[in-house]
């Protein structure tokens, strides 16, 4: 009696309308942000004068050079307003400084008649001044579309289109790219026009406000771009949602004391065991092997990435550039890091899929089969396509089949395309696998939500498609980071939770109402905080200040449910130690080795995505940080150490389900090491290198200006050279003791369980015991 009447529990329908509010207001003002962002995007002129009404150059040609920029790669060596890579300097920053440096100049000598370095402090306090109340005024006509330059924006475009012809010619000073790597005068020109135009919008006040298009950004106390009230006034008013979101967090969790992996303890017995491996199961093993060794690939290029840091122009003694230049590398080194991270996902949901229907659909195996050489299509194309992009070899087709030149969504618009049917095949998969437990009322609640959950990562992959290499610079990095922070941080964080789910109800660890009621607990928590803070990545590139306040405000609480995840590591941790309540039968987890990188998951979460994103997360903090070393440092352990390690929980739990006790016992020796040698890694990378570095750049923005922190004369420097070699020990660790044993593991159990027989398909998840 006891078990039929938990059996007959139901959940709370609060659950369910308390997910959907959190979407409607969430997505409500989400929208409401992007609106603002069309409307109040920086203008892109028709036509830029000098003050005799001469044309300077022309809104196309704005617009030719952001193409250049793509199509070139150049978001993989440098940055425009913090957004980019590390290489190369912050494009925007460093050309508003040289124009500001020669307007001083040139209004010391006219108002002194003596250079500006030789001026007293007062002296060139007034010139510095005078420049940058001439640089902040906006001259921008709306109503004939005309920006009219002053005499001395005139002269520095054209100063700077030598300076930059001479950056992109010069592999000493252009980090890591080859020897005169564009050359065509037009396409340099155009490129120079784009710099002008980033850098108008970062001084020049936005109309009726004291403050410019990018709220200040770049700090250069040189020309007065310094941090606003606003942001001050923000990053104070979020550390209250912060500390109230905590605090009604953890007085939920005091009141309600199932909430959790608790559990209730409810008459559970496992339906997944391992060694009983039917044909769907099988197939699915080729795609961690895949993820495995694309992982080696993936680390490998970033150590040679990281490389051209602390060597550039030298790669022990050969010139990797003239092959390999470092943006490619970097391209890759992102690319593959998602590829492999996505391609677990996938073979973990079609594995979980499968344990949760208990039957083989016919022709799921084949289907499976194809759904892999799809992905290797992609991943092949799209990374070979890359490097023919940037070496002009595709012609026009460089946006479609090239490197489509947006950090993170490099790959070529056609690839990406094949990405997303790719996508919407494994959601068709995933249901054919599903669709007898969504008959079964006993199963419906969890195989809906996770059905929902899969179903999210294709839908919410569509904003990729919102924009193309023409569009303004702020409108693209408004759907940029949908995808870059929505779609990862915020969809692929849930269907991973769901996941976690789903693999302890079939485990036997938690019942069905105990497993949906996390997924909804932190649908709510991730959900209603990570949607509108995905704004924080756009404090500086060209939003209002609606997006600053709104995220600042949710931004900061999203470090309420990552401190819930040091609870969730030390919970696992007791269910592998459990026993049934009803029956008392100890309960005997196999998977151990999974266990433990979900726990690695909970600590990274807390420390990496916790700590150090919200560090960098605060207005007035991101304003000195973004763009600088501390972003890596959060973005290792984030990627990595949160989805990274839930990757390869996933993996691991796969290998030893299709593995007996005995064939397990060689390839669990290499997962031992490989775990011990992740993390240690990860840590030596972080605290030798990683923080330390960070730390030091920031100091030098604070102290010299952001153009200071991010150029040759500060990453040149023996310190900052020597902090780059830190890196080494971390990295070696890391690929040898970690991501190569697991490769090696990998491989050994797609061997071994090539030499037992498939499991008859009834049986392919796993007999019922109890």
């Amino acid at each position: 009696m006891q078990v039929e009447g938990i059996a007959r529990q139901r959940l709370s329908g609060w659950w369910r309308k308390a997910v959907l509010a959190v979407l409607v207001i969430g997505f409500g003002l989400e929208i409401l942000i992007t609106f603002q962002a069309y409307r109040q995007a920086p203008p892109i002129p028709e036509r830029v004068v000098g003050p005799a009404g001469e044309v300077v150059f022309t809104g196309a040609d704005v617009t030719a050079g952001q193409q250049v920029f793509l199509r070139y790669g150049l978001m993989e060596n440098g940055s425009i307003w913090g957004h980019g890579a590390y290489l190369g300097p912050d494009f925007s920053a460093q050309y508003l400084h040289d124009l500001g440096l020669a307007a001083n100049r040139s209004l010391a000598l006219s108002r002194f008649g003596r250079p500006f370095e030789e001026l007293s402090a007062e002296e060139r306090q007034a010139v510095s001044a005078t420049v940058a109340s001439r640089l902040k005024e906006n001259r921008f006509d709306a109503a004939r579309n005309v920006l009219t330059f002053t005499d001395d924006e005139v002269r520095s475009f054209e100063d700077q289109i030598r300076r930059w012809t001479d950056y992109f010619s010069n592999p000493a000073v252009n980090g890591g790219l080859t020897a005169g790597y564009i050359r065509d005068p037009k396409e340099l020109r155009d490129l120079t026009a784009f710099f002008a135009w980033t850098a108008w919008v970062s001084i020049a006040n936005r109309p009726g406000e004291a403050f410019s298009y990018t709220n200040n950004f770049p700090y250069d106390p040189l020309l007065g771009n310094t941090p606003t009230s606003q942001m001050v006034l923000w990053s104070a008013l979020s550390l209250i949602t912060l500390l109230t979101g905590i605090a009604l967090v953890l007085f939920a969790f005091g009141k309600f004391e199932y909430l959790g992996w608790k559990g209730t303890g409810e008459h559970v017995h496992p339906k997944m065991l391992p060694g009983v491996a039917g044909p769907t199961q099988r197939a699915i093993i080729k795609y961690f092997v895949a993820a495995s060794l694309l992982f080696l690939v993936q680390v490998l290029v970033g150590g040679a990435t990281a490389h051209y840091r602390a060597e550039p122009g030298d790669f022990y003694g050969f010139d990797l550039a003239a092959f390999l230049p470092s943006n490619i590398l970097r391209t890759w080194h992102l690319q593959s890091a998602i590829f492999w991270i996505a391609t677990s996902f996938v073979g973990g949901g079609l594995l979980l899929g499968q344990a949760l229907g208990e039957k083989e659909p016919k022709g799921q195996a084949m289907a499976i089969h194809g759904l892999f050489w799809a992905l290797v299509l992609v991943v092949v194309g799209s990374l070979l396509g890359e490097l023919a992009g940037i070496n002009r070899l595709l012609g026009d087709l460089w946006f479609w089949f090239g490197h489509q030149g947006w950090e993170y969504l490099d790959l070529g618009r056609g690839w990406q395309i094949l990405l997303a049917i790719g996508l919407i095949g494994w959601v068709v998969l995933l249901l054919r696998s599903v669709m007898p437990a969504l008959l079964d009322p006993e199963r419906r609640e969890i195989s809906t939500l996770f059905m929902l959950a899969a179903s999210a990562i294709p839908i919410f992959y569509l904003p990729a498609f919102f924009f193309g290499g023409a569009t303004n610079f702020t409108i693209v990095d408004n759907w940029r980071f949908w995808i870059i922070h929505l779609w990862v941080e915020g969809f692929f964080e849930l269907f991973v939770t769901v996941m976690v789910a789903v693999t302890f109800f079939r485990l036997g660890l938690v019942t069905r109402l105990t497993a949906a009621r996390v997924i909804y607990l932190d649908a709510i928590l991730f959900l209603g905080s990570g949607i509108v803070g995905t704004g924080h990545h756009w404090y500086f590139s060209g939003q209002t200040n609606l997006n600053l306040s709104l995220s600042a405000l949710f931004s900061a609480m999203e470090v309420v449910p990552l401190t819930l995840l040091t609870l969730d590591a030390w919970d696992f941790v007791k269910l592998t130690d459990s026993e049934c309540a009803v029956c008392g039968q100890r309960v005997n987890i196999p998977h151990k080795w999974a266990f433990y990188f979900l726990m690695a998951v909970g600590f990274w979460n807390f420390v990496g995505a916790g700590i150090f994103g919200f560090l960098i997360n605060l207005p007035i903090v991101s304003y000195f940080e973004v763009g600088t070393i501390l972003t890596p440092n959060h973005g290792h352990m984030a990627l990595m150490g949160v989805f990274g390690m839930e990757a390869l929980a996933l993996m691991v739990l796969a290998f030893r389900q299709v593995l007996t006790a005995d064939q397990w016992r060689g390839p669990e020796r290499f997962i031992r090491i490989s775990f011990w040698g992740l993390n240690f890694g990860l840590l030596l990378m972080v605290v030798g290198s990683l923080f330390p570095g960070g730390v030091l750049q920031v100091y030098d923005v604070l102290t010299n200006g952001y153009w200071h922190a991010r150029s040759l004369d500060y990453l040149g420097r023996d310190l900052s050279r020597l902090i780059e070699w830190g890196r080494l020990p971390g990295d070696t660790v890391f690929i040898v003791a970690g991501v190569a044993p697991m490769a090696i593991a990998a491989v050994m159990t797609y061997l071994r369980m090539r030499q037992t027989p498939a499991a008859v398909p009834g049986e392919a998840g796993g007999r019922p015991v109890g």
